[in-house]
């Protein structure tokens, strides 16, 4: 075998179509366009969506929802988290060691949630706390200071 007397397996390969070559071609004519219409002329590019002039779908199904231009996304952090953190040897905790500890990727907004159980006394810095975890990290004589 050499790479000259290669040829691809018979049936595996079909000649391509050639269209508008004249009528005894069977493919002359409207050359395979049907008569008239926007689709039988050169040029033609469908927008998208269009549905022949039917009332297209992204307009018919009704629009819901609202979204807020004013939202603010956090990442939540539990008391819970705090307390292993604190257990590891901080007495500070701000967004930088949240970063460190591998919770944040510190871009993030970070708020202070009230689930689970505080009991050493933290000074922690964040973009938001709850009431009830401000209270559980004062109760204990901690600090928050918001950024």
């Amino acid at each position: 075998m050499k790479l000259h007397t290669l040829k691809p397996a018979p049936g595996s390969t079909h000649s391509r179509r050639r269209i508008g070559r004249g009528t005894g071609s069977g493919l002359g004519g409207t050359s395979t366009r049907g008569h008239k219409g926007a689709k039988s002329r050169s040029g033609y590019k469908r927008k998208i969506g269009f549905e022949g002039g039917q009332m297209p779908l992204q307009r018919r199904v009704p629009k819901t929802g609202f979204k807020n231009i004013n939202h603010k996304e956090y990442f939540a952090v539990n008391l819970s988290t705090l307390q292993k953190l604190a257990d590891k040897g901080l007495t500070k905790v701000g967004v930088e060691e949240l970063k460190a500890a591998g919770l944040t990727n510190g871009k993030e907004l970070v708020k202070i949630l009230g689930m689970g159980e505080l009991t050493t006394p933290l000074e922690v810095v964040a973009h938001a706390f709850s009431k009830t975890a401000e209270a559980a990290i004062q109760a204990v004589g901690g600090k928050t200071t918001i950024i």
